[in-house]
């Protein structure tokens, strides 16, 4: 896959994917270092209102991992599908970027959440 010259030397291109691999960094960053192994089965991972006091859903930390690894994969998968498109239609690429950096930031809220619910 040839990444085009223009691509490259895009301005709100390279803000996007800065600001993308800025926060995935951050949300695996974060969610690292508040882990604790020590500890086993005791990660809020889901909350469902309709079920009452049995609503909870609780998992150790390969749960939390998800969303470490759900951050990484969204900033792989936007860059190489805003690469493909970037060719087709510049404006295409950089919405591509944008939602991308939508989910990151949504990830890094809901896992900041879930992590301070312990």
């Amino acid at each position: 896959m040839s990444t085009p010259k223009r691509y490259i030397h895009d301005r709100i291109v390279l803000l996007l994917l800065t600001a993308n691999t800025f926060f995935a960094v951050l949300t695996s960053m974060l969610i690292l270092l508040r882990l604790d192994n020590a500890r086993s089965d005791v990660y809020l991972l889901q909350f469902r209102p309709s079920l009452g006091y049995s609503g909870y859903s609780y998992s150790n930390s390969t749960g939390m991992l998800s969303f470490a690894a759900f951050a990484m994969f969204i900033l792989l998968f936007h860059t190489i599908l805003s690469i493909k498109v970037y060719s087709i239609r510049r404006l295409f690429a950089v919405i591509v970027l944008g939602m991308g950096l939508l989910l990151i930031l949504l990830s890094l809220v809901i896992s900041n959440a879930l992590l301070l619910q312990r």
